[in-house]
């Protein structure tokens, strides 16, 4: 790369103001989901977020997620929805189902609205695993979703005024 090369860089920042977000949050394993979602907040208030500009959807279990994920996105009030859950395996494929189903179904709504919807749902094999997850030993990954959530809201706004100015200066040249 040569000295004169310097590309345009679009990076998101962990600003919250004049942005929305909206968390939704599975009941069960509540012991695991009450943890990462007070990590999730916690993120967001450092980046500049009020209790006005969050809201929290609670469902019944992570299955449940997807779809309740994508209706707010749907809405149009959100810069950015944090999907928090928790799937621990048990002795049955149940696990596999849930587990992947939520994923693809989050990644689909996240898709198909256009929206960033960060992925905070747990899938371990033991309690244990979980705990440390939600705050113990590994840091906290709901924290960690609120972070990318924030930089992910302020990125696709900026991305969306990238691509307003360009359709502008595009039909300017016409």
């Amino acid at each position: 790369m040569s000295d004169g090369f310097k590309p345009n860089e679009i990076r998101g920042s962990y600003d919250a103001s004049r942005m929305r977000f909206g968390l939704v949050v599975s009941r069960f394993n509540s012991f695991i989901t009450e943890r990462l979602l007070a990590g999730a907040l916690d993120a967001l208030e450092k980046g500049g977020a009020s209790g006005e500009q969050t809201d929290i959807v609670r469902v019944p279990g992570s299955f449940e997620i997807p779809i309740a994920a994508k209706k707010m996105a749907q809405a149009g009030r959100y810069d950015a929805i944090i999907a928090i859950g928790c799937v621990l395996r048990g002795e049955t494929a149940h696990f596999d189902y849930v587990a992947s189903e939520v994923a693809r179904g989050v990644q689909l709504a996240q898709m198909d609205t256009g929206m960033p919807i960060i992925f905070c749902v747990l899938t371990c094999d033991t309690l244990e695993q979980a705990i440390d997850r939600a705050g113990l030993k590994s840091g906290n990954k709901g924290f960690e979703a609120g972070l990318a959530a924030l930089e992910m809201a302020r990125l696709s706004s900026q991305l969306r005024t990238a691509a307003t100015i360009s359709a502008v200066r595009t039909r300017k040249r016409r």
